[in-house]
């Protein structure tokens, strides 16, 4: 797995370390932290008391290349982080557990190859050493420090109203799911089958759009690769979720179109204009 993270002091393994029973969520991580002497940084945005979301990404010629989309949640007694690395992990999430605290939160993946464990210690109100680590002992240390807040300054059109509502962070930016679909492995010939499930597959675009999960879709012309088209998926937690969705899809569900699913990073304001569909269309397809 990718280790653009920030990582916390390096603790001994074998050291004895103290069990907790109440869980203290990790709530000093929110804002964007900067690595030390590199354009890598990792931002945690709070979406309520017991969730933050986060991003790994890098800064080259003044773009935002993500590399890791991340999450905390405390889930009853348990806080849980994920990570998808994109390009890595069959684009499946991996959970690492908080399992103990002192100064240092260390949360664990032992069936994980690398890494093991992720440690995020603050040695100080805006800094952090963090460490991440294998069971091999292999580790890599990173010091980082929370640097300042995006302000409106320069910005004279921010309206933060239409960026709470439409979920951006502070780049106006936000996650989403990206959907690529090919022709599926179903060959088969039978007419009134295909035609009823692809009259399916449009009642299913349908419904998704209306329920805002989806905000751009639309079909590739002839290419040799098979793709036949794609999907912006919004407001969805993870790939699994939006697998989830299209399990109602009768195109996919019985093989004329297979889908893959991968996370992407785009304007929170994508979906702005879906209001202007209704008045620019003079043909129903």
């Amino acid at each position: 797995m990718k280790t653009i993270v920030i990582a916390t002091l390096l603790f001994f393994w074998g050291a004895a370390q103290p069990l907790f029973s109440q869980v203290s969520f990790p709530s000093f991580l929110e804002g964007t932290w900067k690595l030390d002497n590199k354009e890598q940084y990792e931002q945690w945005d709070r979406i309520n008391e017991h969730e933050l979301k986060g991003l790994s990404y890098t800064l080259k010629n003044g773009q935002k290349i993500v590399s890791e989309y991340l999450k905390l949640t405390k889930i009853k007694d348990k806080v849980v982080y994920t990570a998808l690395v994109i390009g890595q992990n069959h684009g499946k999430e991996v959970n690492f557990e908080l399992s103990y605290q002192d100064s240092t939160y260390s949360f664990i993946n032992e069936a994980h190859d690398f890494p093991n464990y992720i440690r995020y210690t603050p040695v100080a109100t805006n800094r952090l050493h963090i460490v991440v680590e294998g069971k091999s002992g292999r580790a890599r240390s990173f010091y980082a420090s929370r640097i300042a807040p995006t302000t409106t300054e320069g910005n004279p059109n921010y309206d933060q109203e239409l960026a709470k509502k439409l979920g951006a962070d502070d780049y106006g930016m936000k996650s989403y799911i990206f959907v690529l679909l090919k022709t599926g492995e179903n060959k088969t010939t039978d007419k009134q089958f295909i035609n009823e499930c692809f009259k399916g597959h449009m009642e299913n675009i349908n419904r998704l759009v209306k329920n805002g999960q989806l905000i751009v879709a639309g079909p590739f012309g002839k290419n040799d690769d098979n793709f036949r088209g794609l999907f912006i998926l919004n407001n969805m937690a993870s790939t699994d979720a939006a697998k989830h969705i299209l399990e109602n899809d009768p195109a996919v569900k019985n093989g004329l179109l297979e889908a893959s699913f991968y996370p992407w990073y785009g304007s929170a304001a994508l979906a702005e204009y879906l209001s202007q569909v209704d008045k620019i269309w003079k043909k129903q397809h």
